[in-house]
């Protein structure tokens, strides 16, 4: 049994058409309601719009990403209780749709981070790039988060001095604009005020708290999603370590394991990125696979290289740290065994050939992604062939 592959959309204004993705082969897309603000319900209406579109264009939509969790809930404040409620609802009328994936994560503030997302491959494609130095830089002088040199050495905060004083005015303002980016799906980048003020309201939470907290949301919605026969499935930390002083609470094979005991049932899951649990070193991707294969609901596979001061980059899928030939045996005996063909997508393509002249957003331009499809597909094929006789 093959995986059900499938591409990133985000909607109606998306530069990468329905058809795109089709003609990439794609028997599904995944994609959510972008336009809705986070906290509020997704209608019927709005989600049954969205279904005929892509039906329409000869394909499937059963799997959502994301259906995002309020910073209200990850904190426990505010409108927390109202959004919870909120988010039920949502589940109950994706269900009534035919969705059968949830996807969400449990990153505070930001999504995922990049220092550079247009870095130069060498062979005329860029990339997405995490470099820590530059990280520092932004971190310390140009967010300038209050106590942020506390939580450094001293030569790191001298290198990072330096490397600050050596930019010109416009790379520290690519940096920021780098660092600053929306939410997927958006084109409104934070400000220094609007992250500052929100790292302000996460004072006190830390790793036990903030998973407390997740903890305490998934035992209100996992009940309801495995009455409507979904799955809930977190999303990784990207970068898997804590960032801007804020914990981070899925980055390990403990953490991930943290979950499910946590709140046992065929409904509480994993979207298992490749990429994001393969950017630390003590991560064993194919292990962590063969550990949760029966709680995993969405795959992402991508590919990550890393070097030893905790910078890594997006290298072509069969590329990087991660044995992608492993992986892809293991997702086919999970398969085999559960007797069905998991959701995947490839992820953070490079931005390549005709593209580069198009403004998509960082990571999922078309060709890229596709070329990924194509590479994993052809070991899935061969892999797939060769377990089969």
């Amino acid at each position: 049994m093959l995986m059900h592959q499938t591409m990133r959309w985000y909607g109606p204004n998306d530069v990468v058409s329905l058809s795109d993705i089709r003609q990439a082969g794609c028997a599904g897309v995944v994609t959510a309601l972008h336009q809705i603000p986070v906290g509020e319900v997704w209608p019927v209406s709005a989600i049954a719009e969205r279904k005929q579109l892509i039906e329409s264009a000869g394909m499937s939509w059963t799997v959502v990403e994301s259906l995002p969790v309020s910073d209200d809930i990850k904190r426990q404040s505010g409108d927390y209780l109202r959004h919870i409620e909120n988010y039920k609802a949502s589940l109950h009328n994706l269900a009534a749709e035919g969705i059968k994936v949830v996807t969400y994560n449990f990153m505070p503030v930001l999504d995922w981070l990049r220092t550079d997302v247009y870095y130069p491959k060498g062979d005329g494609s860029t990339m997405l790039y995490f470099n820590r130095l530059d990280y520092l830089v932004f971190d310390l002088y140009l967010l300038g988060r209050p106590g942020a040199e506390k939580e450094y050495t001293q030569e790191q905060v001298d290198k990072a001095k330096q490397r600050y004083e050596g930019m010109s005015e416009a790379q520290r303002q690519h940096l920021f604009g780098n660092m600053m980016l929306g939410l997927p799906g958006s084109d409104d980048s934070f400000t220094a005020a609007q992250v500052l003020g929100e790292l302000e309201k996460y004072k006190g939470i830390d790793v036990v708290k903030l998973k407390e907290h997740l903890f305490y949301f998934l035992k209100q919605v996992v009940p309801v999603a495995a009455e409507a026969g979904l799955k809930m499935a977190i999303h990784p930390d990207d970068p898997p370590y804590p960032v801007l002083g804020l914990p981070r609470i899925m980055s390990t094979e403990q953490d991930a394991a943290d979950l499910l005991e946590a709140v046992p049932s065929p409904a509480n899951g994993l979207c298992f990125c490749t990429g994001s649990f393969g950017a630390r070193k003590d991560n064993n991707v194919p292990a962590m696979l063969r550990r949760f294969g029966d709680s995993i609901h969405f795959l992402h596979i991508r590919n990550t290289k890393r070097d030893e001061e905790g910078n890594f980059y997006e290298a072509d899928h069969l590329g990087g740290d991660t044995d992608m030939y492993e992986v892809v045996k293991e997702v086919l005996t999970i398969q085999q065994r559960r007797g069905l063909s998991l959701p995947m997508r490839p992820d953070h393509g490079h931005q390549m050939l005709d593209d580069l002249k198009k403004k998509t957003y960082p990571g999922y331009s078309a060709i890229g992604r596709l070329k990924g499809l194509a590479e994993i597909r052809g070991v899935e094929y061969a892999l797939y062939r060769t377990m089969m006789t």
